[in-house]
C-alpha cells in the first residue's frame, strides 16, 4: 500500500549530492513535512508513494540548496553598486561602507534583510551565515521569518574601532551583546533561524573579546564566524601588536576550532595555513569580493592548497558594494574558473569540486551536514528545481557543467525550505514583490541620502 506524503518532487535530473554523488535521469524526491523521506527514480517513487501534490517534470534539474558561507545581509543591500568600484580596501571599507551602515533604521535593517534572502532563494540559495546584523537583530530575524530561509545570524561586534560613534562599543558592551543574541535568539522560525557567535575579525577586536566570543561559542553550542586577513592590513597589524600573524595568535588564544568559519583568508602563510588545517577551522571563499577590491586573490591567495591541506573551503557572496549580487551559482562559476587560470592547470576546482563547495562545503561549514547540502532521506527539505527550457541550458548533456558553467540563478523555478514553498514559477511566496521593490527603492535612496556620501557615478544622467 502506497505511504501518504506531501510532496512528490519529478526531475528530468536529480543532483543529489550523497555520498557517491549520485545523478538521476527521470528521478524524484519525496517529502513529508519538512524532510526528505525517498529520493530515487520517479518511476519507484510513483509507485511507493501517494502524493497530496507533485510538481516539476522532465523539464526541471533538481538539487539540494545551496549554502551561502559569507553575507551580509544588512547594511548593504540597501546600497548595492553605491559604492565606487575603483576604492582600495582602506578607503572602501573606512571612508564609505561603515558611514552607510551606520544610518540604516532598524525597519530599513529589516528590509535590507529580506532583500538580501529574497534574492537568495530565487536564485537557489536555501540557507546563509550572516557577516553581521549591524544593530537591530530582533527586527532582522523577524523580517527573515517571514521570507521562509533558512540562516545563522549575530550582530555587527567589535571593541576597538572609536568611530562611527552610532555602534561603538567596550569589550563588556561587545561580549553583552553576544550573550544577548546566544540567550535570546538560540532557535527561532521552527528552527530555521539562530544566532552564532559573529565578530567583526580584522584588527578590531581585543583579546579579551576573542576568548570571550570563544566561550561562549562552546557554552552555547554554536559556531563562531569573522573576517580576517583579505588584504595585508590584517596581518600587518597582527604582527606589529603581537610580534604574531593572525592566524599564529589567535591559536594562541584558543580560539581557533572545527567550529569556525573565516572569510577571506586571502593574505595567509604557509605556516598559517598548518594552524587552520590543525584547528579544523572553515574558509569561507568570497570570490567576486576579491577580484572586484583587488585583494591579489590569484597572485597569492592559496586556496587550491588550503583544499588539499584538508581545510572545508565553502563559498560566499559577501557584500553587496564587494559584488553586488547574492546568487550563489555565480560566485561558484568563479571558483571554478579562478585557479585553473592562476596555477595554469584546468584540474583545479573542476565543476564538480566547485558545486560541493557551494552545497556540502557550506553545510559542514555551518555544523550542519547531517541536515543539508544533499538530497538524502531523513536530511531537511531544502530542494531546488531548476528550468532547463531556457537558452543557457539547451542542449542539455552533462549536468554539473551546466549548473557550474551555464547557468545562474534566473533559471530557478522553485524552492523548498523546510518543506515549504518558498519561491514558485520564480516569484516569492511571502509577499507581493513589486511592492517590496518599490519599498526598497525609497529606502535605499533615503539611506544613501542621510549618508551625505556624494554619488559618484562617472557616467552623467540626464
Amino acid at each position: 500500500m502506497a505511504e501518504n506524503i506531501d510532496t512528490l518532487i519529478l526531475g528530468g535530473h536529480v543532483v543529489t549530492m550523497n555520498s557517491t554523488r549520485d545523478v538521476i535521469r527521470d528521478g524524484a524526491v519525496a517529502l513529508r513535512g519538512n524532510r526528505i523521506v525517498d529520493v530515487g527514480r520517479a518511476v519507484d517513487l510513483g509507485e511507493r508513494y501517494l502524493a497530496a501534490e507533485t510538481v516539476g517534470g522532465g523539464r526541471f534539474v533538481v538539487t539540494p540548496g545551496m549554502v551561502n558561507a559569507h553575507i551580509h545581509v544588512t547594511g548593504e543591500p540597501l546600497t548595492k553598486g553605491y559604492v565606487p568600484d575603483d576604492t582600495p580596501f582602506v578607503e572602501n571599507v573606512f571612508e564609505w561602507l561603515c558611514p552607510l551602515y551606520s544610518v540604516h533604521t532598524a525597519a530599513e535593517e529589516r528590509l535590507s534583510a529580506q532583500l538580501a534572502a529574497v534574492e537568495m532563494l530565487r536564485s537557489g540559495t536555501t540557507t546563509f551565515l550572516e557577516a553581521g546584523t549591524i544593530r537591530f537583530l530582533d527586527e532582522v530575524f523577524d523580517g527573515l521569518a517571514e521570507v521562509g530561509i533558512r540562516g545563522r545570524l549575530g550582530r555587527w561586534v567589535w571593541d576597538l574601532p572609536p568611530e562611527p560613534d552610532v555602534y561603538r562599543q567596550d569589550t563588556d558592551e561587545a561580549i553583552g551583546f553576544l550573550q544577548h543574541q546566544l540567550e535570546n535568539h538560540r532557535s527561532e522560525a521552527d528552527g530555521r533561524l539562530g544566532a552564532w557567535s559573529i565578530l567583526v575579525g580584522h584588527t578590531t577586536c581585543s583579546d579579551p573579546l576573542w576568548r570571550a566570543a570563544r566561550e561562549l561559542a562552546t557554552e552555547h553550542g554554536t559556531g563562531m564566524s569573522f573576517h580576517m586577513s583579505p588584504a595585508q592590513l590584517d596581518p600587518d597589524g597582527f604582527v606589529a601588536e603581537f610580534g604574531q600573524r593572525p592566524m599564529v595568535h589567535l591559536d594562541e588564544l584558543g580560539v581557533l576550532d572545527d567550529d569556525v568559519v573565516i572569510t577571506h583568508c586571502v593574505q595567509v602563510d604557509d605556516r598559517e595555513l598548518e594552524v587552520m588545517a590543525r584547528t579544523g577551522v572553515h574558509v569561507a571563499h568570497c570570490p567576486t569580493t576579491a577580484l572586484k577590491v583587488s585583494y591579489g586573490i590569484t597572485r597569492v591567495g592559496k586556496f587550491p592548497e588550503m583544499v588539499m591541506a584538508g581545510i572545508n573551503v565553502a563559498i560566499g557572496t559577501d557584500g553587496n558594494n564587494a559584488s553586488n549580487y547574492s546568487d550563489l551559482m555565480r560566485a561558484t562559476y568563479l571558483v571554478a574558473g579562478l585557479f585553473k587560470d592562476a596555477r595554469q592547470d584546468p584540474q583545479m576546482f573542476p565543476a564538480e569540486v566547485a558545486y560541493e563547495m557551494a552545497t556540502l562545503g557550506g553545510a559542514k561549514a555551518l555544523g550542519m551536514v547531517e541536515e543539508i547540502g544533499s538530497l538524502e532521506a531523513g536530511k531537511l527539505a531544502d530542494v531546488v528545481m531548476h528550468d532547463t527550457d531556457r537558452p543557457e541550458w539547451r542542449p542539455l548533456h552533462n549536468v554539473m557543467n551546466q549548473l557550474v558553467w551555464s547557468a545562474d540563478g534566473r533559471g530557478v523555478h522553485t524552492v523548498f525550505v523546510d518543506g515549504r514553498r518558498v519561491v514558485d514559477d520564480g516569484r516569492i511566496t511571502a509577499f507581493d514583490e513589486e511592492r517590496f521593490y518599490a519599498e526598497c527603492q525609497t529606502a535605499g535612496e533615503a539611506v544613501v541620502a542621510r549618508s551625505g556620501l556624494p554619488d559618484r557615478a562617472k557616467f552623467p544622467v540626464i
